[in-house]
């Protein structure tokens, strides 16, 4: 009999063990014991010899599914059972599993009636091939907690006669790493903890192998090791947390957000991702569905005005609900929105605003405002005056922003006429809910009292605006019109007038303070103002500080009093070869005058030009003249210019009229008429020389001038002297070291002695670095010796100690002596030899030296004898 695919009882086990019957499951002489509540084991009992391996290791497979499937369940409900369990915990146990049995029986037994009604396969010609292996579909139980590795199941080949000649190989995923195998008896476990929800199988392949030869017996065979799954994930909320929002006043069961929680558990599995759902916190407002996840009114009438949000706790939890599952839970914050369930009220019965008579129009005069407990687009009001006596006088109209009725004047308030108004005035709400009308009317209305009060008004004008005319022509102190103005209030105070000068700036008119009647103070032109804009001030007698203003328009009407004259300054030209009768230019006239009728100009030659045989004029009756030539042959070298006088008589009454001259040139033209040159000197040059010419000949006039420039700079160089001019200053040469410093001793590098004297006695320096061959105890004297050898010797000696000296500039430097012999007339004119000697000197013998030394000698001379003349 082979071994099934999980570990069988021993003999004492089976016979302590309690034998359950299976035969409505398996058929006749089939049996199961159940021996650990722990560790579950069965045995299935065979009562049949007739029973082939092959079926019994197939009923194995599909009991081991089973109860697998039930470990998973007793896995879950540990917890549970610790709590509830009434009988003893083996009994309990025992009796859970029988139910569970009893439940994979049933569905078994099934399969087994249908595959024993279904024909057996057959090959013709060949007879059924022999199972070599045999094994379970294993399932492994996930996130087991034991410390000895898990056993899954086992593999036998039947070519195993179990003396140890076959080992068993395992290779897929997980194989090594995960599953292990014994490769003498083929027992397959698990070493590491699984989790179905990171995978949820794995395929491994398995294969037996000759141990002396390492060669395959069977061919290698492909197995699935499901994980079988536990209620180890508690339901998550991924959306959460929740916002949602629902009208205020709805129904019961008005739906408000569904939540969704998911369980990572197999759903195809047991009820561990079987989730329901339940409400914490927010009843009894709200509910939700159990099954959906539906958040759902509970309450009716709920008010926003009250409260107007709700947090609600949400439990998911698994295991379709039971006691050990588990549970998540989320948040949800319900909003009640607003509904226009609240009718506009005013806080007052009625209102009492006091005004001034002197507000002037579109003035707001009040603002009273209905409360509405709701928000937004529901409390949007609309205001109207229902009734009162202030129609017309007052408007009322609503702020967008507060909602506010706006109470404004649309005309001037009187208190002489009248000193209150009482207005009623009505809101209501914009957009009304049906729903809610039987709740009562969405409006409301008020009673406003508006006081006029009395204010010292000033005068008043009978008219905004006096149009006046007078003609330019008027004299000084005639009257052009009277105004009139007078005090509204009661007390009907004396006006006194007066112009705003800043509208009559040129002060063109008077008005008498009293009267109130306007006359001209100056000579009017209408061409220079035609109508005048001035403001009349009107005050009271009793309180100046109340003006009324006036305004008057002052037209000025036209007399002809301009005459004439062209319309522009014309250009007028002559072609040499005119015709008689040709046009040669079309004039016209303007007026400054507006006469009612219209200019109407009439023109004409004077009497001195009528008879002159150039030129001829045509009125053309239509305010414009044509000027015509009388002969041909003009000619610029007789006469260049001619001047035409025209005269031009307006039709104004008494009529004006002017003179204008009319300048006419002569000029060469082309064939069509287009003037060219005008000027009579152009005329008289000579006839061989040409533009180009001229050009030409003014460029070599400009050479030549240029050449003689050159010669003249050139000649003036080569004699210039060679030596300094008296004023030339001759200047010492500077030499300077860009060597770096090297502090205090830096300034023994340059020894200011050596430009001194030559007589100066110096110590000599020593090179610390290196050994000097010539080693100058004392100086010799120089007085006896001749220049060039002194010279010499001074040379030498300053290179000596150049190379001994240890504070000395770098080796392949230049030395710069600055020393004169002592041959010299004036010796050293140097001021640093000055340093060494303390006795004065006398420069008196600079006069001799010439002009040269006339500066020193007046700067160093001791008398007025030794200044040159």
């Amino acid at each position: 009999m082979p071994t099934p695919g999980w570990l069988a009882p021993d003999a004492a086990e089976r016979a302590a063990s309690p034998q359950v019957p299976i035969t409505p499951f398996f058929g006749e002489g089939y049996s199961a014991v159940v021996t650990s509540p722990n560790r579950t084991l069965y045995e299935l009992l065979s009562l049949d010899s007739q029973l082939t391996p092959c079926r019994r290791q197939e009923l194995l497979s599909q009991l081991e599914l089973c109860l697998f499937s039930c470990q998973g369940f007793f896995l879950t409900q540990e917890k549970e059972r610790k709590k509830k369990m009434k009988l003893g915990k083996v009994e309990f146990c025992h009796f859970l599993q029988l139910i569970a049995l009893f439940l994979c029986f049933s569905g078994m037994s099934q399969a087994e009636l249908s595959r024993s009604r279904s024909k057996p396969y057959f090959q013709s010609g060949r007879s059924r091939t022999k199972r070599s292996w045999v094994w379970n579909q294993f399932f492994v139980l996930e996130e087991y907690m034991g410390s000895d590795p898990l056993y899954v199941g086992k593999l036998h080949s039947d070519v195993d006669k179990g003396d140890g000649s076959i080992k068993y190989i395992l290779s897929g995923e997980g194989a090594s790493s995960i599953f292990i195998i014994d490769e003498n008896t083929g027992d397959i476990h698990a070493t590491k903890r699984l989790d179905r929800e990171e995978q949820a199988y794995y395929t491994l392949r398995a294969q037996a192998l000759d141990r002396l030869t390492n060669k395959p017996v069977e061919p290698e065979s492909e197995f699935v090791i499901k994980i079988q799954d536990i209620n180890d994930n508690e339901p998550k909320f991924l959306d959460g947390p929740y916002t949602a929002g629902v009208p205020e006043m709805s129904p019961v069961g008005t739906s408000v957000v569904q939540v969704t929680a998911t369980d990572a558990d197999d759903p195809t599995y047991g009820n561990s991702a079987r989730v329901v759902y339940s409400i914490l916190q927010g009843q009894p407002y709200f509910s939700v569905e159990p099954k959906t996840g539906v958040i759902k009114t509970a309450l009716p009438n709920m008010d926003r005005e009250a409260k107007d949000q709700y947090l609600l706790v949400i439990q998911a939890k698994d295991m379709v609900g039971q006691n050990g599952g588990l549970s998540g839970t989320t948040s949800v914050t319900v909003t009640l929105t607003d509904v226009n369930d609240n009718p506009p009220r005013f806080p007052r019965r009625s209102y009492q605003y006091n005004v001034p008579e002197s507000l002037p129009v579109a003035s707001v005069v009040a603002r009273i405002k209905a409360a509405d407990a709701d928000i937004g687009a529901n409390a949007e009001m609309e205001y109207k005056i229902v009734d009162g006596d202030g129609f017309g006088i007052f408007k009322i109209s609503v702020d967008k922003d507060s909602q506010e009725g706006i109470i404004t004047i649309q005309k001037d308030l009187d208190f002489e006429a009248k000193t209150s108004y009482t207005l009623r005035i009505e809101a209501a709400n914009r957009d009304a809910d049906p729903r809610f009308l039987s709740l009562g009317p969405f409006s409301d209305t008020t009673t406003v009292k508006i006081i006029v009060e009395d204010v010292d008004e000033p005068p008043v004008f009978s008219s905004p605006l006096y149009p006046m005319e007078v003609s330019e022509a008027t004299q000084v102190g005639n009257i052009i019109g009277t105004v009139a103005a007078h005090d509204p209030d009661s007390s009907n105070s004396p006006v006194r007038y007066s112009i705003d000068r800043n509208t009559d700036l040129e002060r063109y008119f008077n008005i008498d303070a009293n009267s109130g009647v306007i006359t001209t103070a100056r000579s009017l032109d209408r061409e220079t103002n035609a109508v005048h804009n001035i403001t009349v001030l009107a005050m009271e007698s009793q309180n100046p500080s109340q003006i009324g203003r006036g305004y008057v328009a002052i037209t000025i009407l036209d007399i002809n009093d301009n005459a004439p004259e062209f319309a522009m300054d014309y250009e007028t030209t002559v072609c040499e070869n005119a015709q008689p009768g040709q046009v040669i230019q079309k004039i016209s006239a303007v007026d400054k005058d507006e006469p009612s009728n219209g200019h109407q100009f009439y023109f004409s030659l004077t009497m001195d030009a009528t008879n002159n045989h150039n030129f001829s004029l045509k009125d053309n009756k239509d305010n414009t003249a044509s000027i015509l030539t009388r002969r041909n042959g003009f000619r610029r070298q007789e006469q260049s210019v001619y001047y035409l006088p025209v005269f031009i008589v307006d039709s104004g009454s008494p009529s004006l009229s002017s003179t204008n001259t009319l300048t006419i040139r002569v000029c060469d033209c082309d064939a069509d008429g287009v003037a060219q040159t005008c000027n009579a000197e152009a005329y008289v040059l000579p006839a061989g020389l040409s533009t180009g010419a001229l050009i030409a000949i003014l460029a070599c006039v400009l050479t030549l001038l240029v050449l003689i420039l050159l010669i003249v700079t050139m000649r003036r160089r080569k004699k210039e002297p060679l030596i300094f001019d008296e004023e030339r200053d001759i200047r010492e040469n500077i030499v300077r070291y860009d060597d770096e410093g090297g502090g205090e001793e830096d300034t023994e590098a340059f020894d200011m002695a050596a430009l001194r004297n030559l007589n100066v006695l110096r110590d000599t320096k020593t090179r610390r670095d290196v050994t000097p061959e010539i080693q100058f105890l004392s100086r010799p004297t120089f007085k006896s010796i001749p220049d060039n050898v002194i010279f010499r010797e001074f040379i030498w000696e300053r290179l000596k100690e150049a190379d001994v000296d240890p504070c000395a500039p770098p080796y392949d430097s230049l030395q710069t002596y600055a020393f004169e012999g002592n041959g010299s007339v004036a010796e050293s004119l140097s001021s640093l030899d000055s340093i060494s000697s303390n006795s004065d000197q006398n420069y008196d013998y600079l006069s001799d030296w010439g002009p040269r030394f006339k500066r020193l000698a007046d700067m160093y001379g001791t008398g007025p004898e030794s200044l040159y003349s």
